[in-house]
């Protein structure tokens, strides 16, 4: 299951402003949270708060086992993207200098564009984006076990059992396992943390 969470420089439940548009800015992959907060800290020193809302990165929590242990990770919904919403100016253009002040921060590429121009979310896009960060649930379970790897049982009543990966049973945290009990093939389903590949 998804947990999406907003990191940005606002509450999430922060009402949207209804002058403000959803744009969505270009930035180097692994860096939209060092753009995020360089552009929060930019709009803040140049007095731009009342032009540039939430800046968003939408995150949702995933929890991955790596050699036995269970490890909380925020992924991104969205890839190499910042979301910035912005009131724009009379002409629907995003003002000159919050413009700059996003192009300017290192790791940024350029806004999302259409005929040429920075173009902003349609509404129902941008509170369906929105919406879709904000949601809470329980954390995604996330492994890289796949029908076919050779595991062990390196804890519980059959530690240092060995066989293969029959079915990833995601929404369990387990893996059923092929192995060999009184010579015959047996199957046990065994918790991700429990077992490592061989």
């Amino acid at each position: 299951m998804d947990t999406p969470a907003v990191a940005d420089n606002a509450a999430p439940d922060q009402p949207l402003n209804p002058n403000m548009r959803l744009f969505t800015l270009r930035v180097a992959s692994n860096k939209e949270d060092r753009v995020r907060d360089a552009i929060v800290r930019k709009t803040r020193i140049e007095g731009l708060e009342h032009k540039v809302g939430r800046v968003l990165v939408p995150v949702k929590k995933v929890m991955q086992v790596k050699n036995g242990q269970r490890h909380f990770v925020d992924q991104k919904l969205y890839p190499g993207y910042v979301f910035i919403e912005i009131e724009p100016d009379e002409h629907g253009r995003i003002p000159q200098d919050v413009w700059f002040t996003a192009k300017e921060t290192e790791g940024v590429g350029d806004f999302i564009q259409a005929s040429g121009k920075p173009h902003p979310m349609g509404k129902d896009e941008a509170a369906r984006m929105i919406g879709e960060s904000e949601k809470k649930d329980e954390p995604e379970l996330k492994t890289d076990y796949q029908k076919g790897d050779k595991i062990k049982v390196i804890v519980g009543a059959f530690e240092g059992f060995e066989g293969d990966v029959d079915e990833v049973l995601a929404d369990k945290g387990q893996v059923r396992i092929i192995t060999m009990i009184f010579g015959r093939p047996t199957p046990l389903e065994v918790a991700y943390e429990e077992i490592e590949k061989l």
